[in-house]
């Protein structure tokens, strides 16, 4: 047999080098996707990715000053992401009684939400927030209206629905105006109410658009149009002040953050950014009157 036959690994050796190689690759496979376990691990560490996600549901007037305290947030959080879901308190508690999934509900009165604490969907809630209702009008309506009780001679009047804390605050003022102004003041008024609204931004909608001449909305939301409608305060004897309580949903997928929020929203800080849009804090008297 020629020299360089005898030098040829026959076919045990081929075999036993193929599995080595074989070997070899199986285990830089391993520790491959070891490195990548561990890498994704960081992710879901505390802090970072998943965990710095907040889903916030809250009362359409809550956007202007909510969406600056996810920025105060951000600054102490660079890495967090708020998603908001802005609408009708009434709207938001269907919501989160059919399993929709959220970190924080803020409602615009105490019925919504005592309502989900009694079904144990949301934790205790804490009042963060006070709000004031106020007639608007569309600017160059007529016939003119100064007062509330200049209000039955609207032509087109437009309130949030009964099940809506506006549309609820509402028909509170109008009872109480009723034994100042007259039995049938608030019979008077809802004769001339065109449609009632989902959410207290449709009011302000339909007025600054000219589809109304007035409604009814909080001090707050009449301040974010007031180049398109005039706001005719309510007489303090006849009128209510709007409460905000929050809470942590009981099922939060991210209930540290959402802690985080709460806390903010309580704190100085958040208070000062409440005020700013024209709420008042939870122990305090009206928007803008004395303490």
């Amino acid at each position: 047999m020629p020299a360089h036959d005898r030098t040829r690994p026959d076919g045990g050796e081929r075999l036993a080098r193929r599995r080595a190689a074989l070997a070899a690759c199986l285990v830089g496979l391993a520790l491959s996707l070891l490195a990548a376990c561990k890498g994704s691990g960081a992710h879901d560490a505390p802090g970072a990715g998943k965990d710095q996600q907040l889903v916030v549901f809250a009362a359409a007037s809550l956007r202007e000053s909510f969406e600056r305290l996810a920025e105060e947030l951000k600054k102490g959080r660079p890495a967090a992401e708020i998603s908001f879901n802005f609408a009708g308190s009434q709207e938001l508690r269907t919501q989160l009684e059919h399993g929709a999934a959220a970190d924080i509900f803020a409602s615009a009165d105490r019925r919504h939400i005592e309502a989900l604490r009694a079904a144990g969907k949301v934790e205790a809630p804490v009042v963060f927030a006070r709000n004031e209702p106020v007639v608007i009008v569309a600017k160059g309506s007529s016939p003119a209206i100064r007062t509330l009780a200049d209000l039955p001679g609207a032509a087109r009047i437009v309130l949030g629905a009964p099940e809506v804390p506006i549309g609820g605050y509402s028909l509170q003022i109008l009872d109480k105006a009723s034994r100042q102004l007259g039995a049938d003041f608030r019979a008077k008024v809802e004769a001339r109410v065109v449609s009632r609204e989902l959410n207290v931004r449709q009011v302000l909608t339909k007025v600054s658009l000219g589809e109304a001449d007035a409604g009814i909305v909080y001090r707050t939301d009449a301040a974010t149009a007031q180049d398109r409608v005039d706001i005719v305060p309510i007489p303090a004897e006849v009128n209510v002040l709007a409460e905000y309580p929050i809470a942590v949903v009981a099922s939060a997928p991210h209930p540290e953050l959402a802690s985080a929020w709460v806390d903010l929203v309580t704190s100085p800080a958040g208070q000062e950014i409440l005020a700013r849009s024209g709420f008042s804090g939870a122990g305090a008297g009206r928007p803008g009157a004395p303490e």
